[in-house]
């Protein structure tokens, strides 16, 4: 049979025998019950119950159960010697599903300890059941007057808040189940009325300075079986009496901050001004406890090996330390702890150098976007061709003058500038156009005027890494960590995370110091992976001038890593719930939060003090520390956009001299005389004579492509390229056409040193 049908037979055997048992025993054992069904009346409705039982025939559980079998939803009775005779893997099974049930929000426990020789035995099986994880848990017990103390008192009910004991004279817990003498009965008749009723005690978790102890609270009488159940179970928590609270802290500023007394590990520690020193402060006042507060062993908040914990963990693990802090939650760290959100979740920031102003010959084009301008010239380009498709359509309907494509474009592009042309369109279409034309470039230049002026008063500057992901798509690029964040919640992040780009950063990462770090920042190409508010402390404090200015720049708003961080009680920490509620409410009125500003805030003058006081060398000190005038360096763009101008008006104007001579039919060639004599004087002889080759060779290339036409008769020397035309060269219109104008040829003029551009060939 499995245990789960040996349960189920042993609550069906119980009950059928209820009746008989019950009806032999007397009075004490009827009050027992009774007492026992007003507090799950008042205090367990609803509840799961589970029922320990020594004994399958014990009449004080068939009591229990006969006035129990109407108002319980959900229930299991055990025999604790089944269990502990059974595997391991059946008890585990067992206790797994001991506690829950889906179908109940809270649990009772009723204990039958008549059987004084298995009182140890049972007390086992609720260490080993896991009662001490569960401190809400109401446990009702039946037992001697003898074993009062040691049963409230046992270490399995240390974390149980609320616990009862029902104590019934010993004389009651011997008696045979069946009375076959009527002599017994005469007697036990004339003790019952000397004997007292059923008493009933409670464990206080702090009613003896501090420490655990019993109190009665039910003086028994027989002829009473009612129960006064509106203040068994007090609210404990108001005052802890002194108890003195356990606590391990480990320095990660400015959560906690303190001084060691002794300077070794895990000694005696005193907190200075941060976040933990003010809230233990409140918790202490308001609840009255006094505190031991440690450094964390290996100065680390813990890991597993082999299923055992080190550092804080480990404390809490042992039961050595009742709460930490600061610590994040996580899920290995959860099997040994339950957390507290107590403060902001402290986020993982990227400190690189200062974004650097950016190159200022693009700050004309720099308050549009590329998309921006890329879509504004297509606008021109539309507008311009159908303005001018308008046009033609309507002097193909009129057969008036036709406008040219170029005096389309000028005219929008005029416009665009603010420079319309004076005469409109003719058309009524035209004007349509150019209306719209005018609302859309009133936007555009509003908009581009005021965005220049904008970007000149406050110069843009580069976009440092802000994610993980800018960090690994920089070139030549590199990041650091500091080691004591490796060994908490980062470097569980960063190396059990499944993402390619952690991945990547993890894989890249270097272990630094704070200090050597954010010098290697400050070269260029780096960055340094911290805390948000401990690296904020640090260059606020030395590497920040009065102007709050700073050579670094963290990342907004940073990457979260964590899901809270707070503080990490014990498991089964019977004030667990109190402490918490009283966290969340500091925290949701801004208290917490503006304890972070004065911590911070008083650290960094504390900081900045004493540098100054110490004529430290490396606080930042900028050159520039005020404000700027508009130099040639901030508005250099616009002079080369003048300059690439005229370099475009040259251009255009050597094509015009090339148009104009195929239309003409000659060329007249570029004079290097006069342009020797022009350049000599400003760039010297070298760049003269360089120049003045650069010339004869454009004419040259430019009159060798006139040597195919056999009518055109060409001559050059160092100085001077003329070109001239036969009058053969000329059909008789053209002849006519001239009229009386001749060719004039311009005598060469020979030097001893001048060559024909065919001799020089």
């Amino acid at each position: 049979m499995s245990l789960g049908c040996r349960i189920v037979a042993l609550a069906a055997a119980v009950v059928n025998s209820a009746p008989i048992l019950s009806q032999d025993v007397g009075e004490p054992v009827e009050q027992v019950s009774v007492m026992v069904n007003q507090v799950v009346e008042h205090h367990l409705s609803g509840c799961h119950l589970v029922l320990i039982t020594t004994s399958q025939h014990s009449h004080i559980t068939s009591a229990i159960l006969r006035n129990l079998a109407e108002s319980v939803e959900a229930g299991m009775v055990v025999e604790a010697g089944s269990v502990s005779s059974k595997y391991q893997l059946e008890q585990v099974l067992l206790f797994k599903g001991l506690w829950h049930d889906v179908r109940t929000i809270c649990r009772g426990l009723i204990i039958d300890l008549t059987d004084t020789n298995s009182t140890s035995l049972v007390l086992g099986l609720l260490e080993e059941s896991g009662l001490w994880m569960l401190p809400e848990t109401v446990v009702v017990m039946v037992g001697g007057m003898s074993t009062v103390k040691e049963v409230l008192l046992h270490h399995s009910l240390r974390n149980t808040v609320n616990a009862l004991y029902l104590a019934l004279d010993d004389v009651y817990l011997h008696l045979p189940p069946l009375y076959q003498y009527k002599r017994l009965m005469k007697v036990l008749t004339q003790e019952r009325v000397k004997r007292r009723g059923v008493m009933v005690y409670r464990r206080c978790l702090f009613c003896n300075n501090g420490e655990a102890d019993v109190q009665l609270i039910h003086l028994g009488n027989l002829h009473s079986f009612d129960l006064i159940t509106d203040n068994l179970f007090p609210d404990q928590f108001h005052n802890f009496n002194g108890h003195m609270v356990r606590v391990s802290s480990s320095r990660f500023f400015p959560y906690s901050d303190y001084t060691s007394q002794t300077g070794e590990q895990a000694s005696l520690i005193t907190l200075r001004d941060c976040i933990d020193s003010r809230l233990l402060s409140v918790f202490s006042s308001a609840y009255n406890f006094s505190m031991e507060t440690r450094e964390a062993p290996e100065r680390s908040w813990g890991s597993e090996v082999d299923g055992k914990f080190n550092g804080m963990l480990g404390l809490l693990q042992r039961e050595e330390a009742d709460f930490v802090g600061p610590i994040g939650s996580a899920v290995d760290r959860m099997k040994v702890m339950i957390g507290a959100s107590a403060y902001e979740v402290e986020l993982v920031c990227l400190v690189s150098l200062s974004p650097s102003p950016l190159p200022q010959h693009l700050s004309i084009i720099r308050p549009f976007t590329g998309a921006l301008w890329l879509v504004l010239m297509a606008s021109e380009v539309t507008v311009c061709v159908i303005l001018w498709l308008l046009l033609r359509t309507w002097k193909w309907i009129t057969r008036t003058h036709v406008v040219r494509l170029s005096t389309a474009f000028l005219y929008s592009w005029g416009t665009l500038l603010n420079k319309p042309p004076k005469h409109p369109s003719v058309s009524y279409s035209g004007k349509v156009l150019v209306g719209v034309w005018l609302v859309f470039c009133l936007v555009i230049t509003t908009g581009y005027s005021s965005s220049l002026i904008a970007h000149l008063t406050v110069q843009s500057k580069s976009k440092p890494p802000e994610t993980l992901e800018d960090l690994v798509s920089l070139n030549n690029w590199r990041w650091g960590i500091e080691s004591w964040m490796m060994k908490g919640s980062p470097g569980i992040y960063f190396s059990t995370h499944t993402d390619p780009v952690v991945k990547l950063v993890y894989k890249k990462m270097e272990v630094v110091r704070a200090e050597e770090a954010l010098s290697m920042v400050k070269e260029g190409s780096y960055t340094l992976i911290s805390g948000n508010y401990y690296i904020t402390v640090i260059i606020q404090s030395f590497y920040t001038n009065k102007y709050g200015q700073s050579p670094y720049y963290i990342s907004y708003p940073g990457i979260s890593f964590i899901a809270d961080f707070g503080w990490g009680f014990r498991k089964g920490a019977p004030y667990y719930r109190r402490f918490n509620q009283l966290l969340l409410q500091l925290k949701d009125s801004g208290i917490t939060e503006q304890w972070f500003k004065e911590v911070i805030a008083a650290r960094v003058r504390e900081n900045k003090g004493a540098a100054l006081y110490a004529n430290e060398s490396w606080i930042y000190t900028p050159n520039n520390e005020g404000t700027e005038e508009l130099r040639l360096y901030h508005l250099q763009g616009a002079f080369y956009l003048l300059f690439v101008g005229y370099i475009i008006a040259c251009l255009v104007l050597l094509g015009e001299k090339v148009a104009s001579f195929r239309s003409a039919g000659g060329y007249t060639g570029i004079r290097s005389q006069h342009l020797r004599e022009m350049v000599n004087p400003v760039l010297g002889a070298s760049a003269s004579v360089l120049l003045t080759e650069l010339t004869t060779f454009v004419n040259n290339c430019l009159a060798g492509r006139i040597q195919k036409n056999p009518g055109i008769c060409q001559t050059a020397s160092r100085d001077t390229v003329v070109t001239r035309k036969t009058p053969e060269a000329f059909p008789r219109e053209t002849e006519e056409r001239l009229g009386h104008h001749q060719m004039i040829q311009i005598p060469r003029q020979t030097t001893p040193l001048s060559r024909t551009s065919t001799e020089r060939d």
